[in-house]
């Protein structure tokens, strides 16, 4: 069985780790200069790594729903922030504001969510380069 040279090991090291930050890289899908804020009802929250997506519906001023889904941080990270599985489930009324997709979809990035009384969910809001 072949072993693996040092520079193969080294090389693909270099790569992998250039992969997964292309892979977290904020500005390709997001806005940084255009946040969106929304009110919508949870359809399902998916606690998932690496990137955590809360599906919710928006209904318009012309009574038409726009299905959305925002993308949150890793569950370690959100846990960090005192999120939990249960910090959300469907049914429940929310306000999220994040960052909008640059290609105009209905996908944003999670920066703050609160629930229907208006209290923040978690500690505190996310940033754009919180992984």
């Amino acid at each position: 069985m072949a072993r693996p040279s040092f520079a193969a090991a080294c090389l693909i090291a270099m790569l992998g780790g250039q992969m997964a930050q292309a892979h977290h890289s904020f500005a390709v899908f997001f806005d940084s200069d255009r946040m969106v804020k929304l009110k919508g009802t949870v359809t399902a929250f998916h606690f998932t790594n690496p990137h955590g997506i809360i599906a919710f519906d928006v209904t318009g001023a012309d009574g038409k729903v726009q299905k959305w889904r925002a993308e949150t941080n890793a569950p370690v990270i959100l846990m960090r922030r005192g999120w939990t599985r249960a910090s959300i489930k469907p049914g429940d009324v929310i306000t999220i504001d994040g960052w909008a997709a640059r290609d105009g979809k209905p996908y944003l990035r999670l920066r703050q969510a609160h629930d229907a009384t208006g209290k923040m969910i978690g500690q505190a809001p996310f940033g754009q380069s919180d992984g």
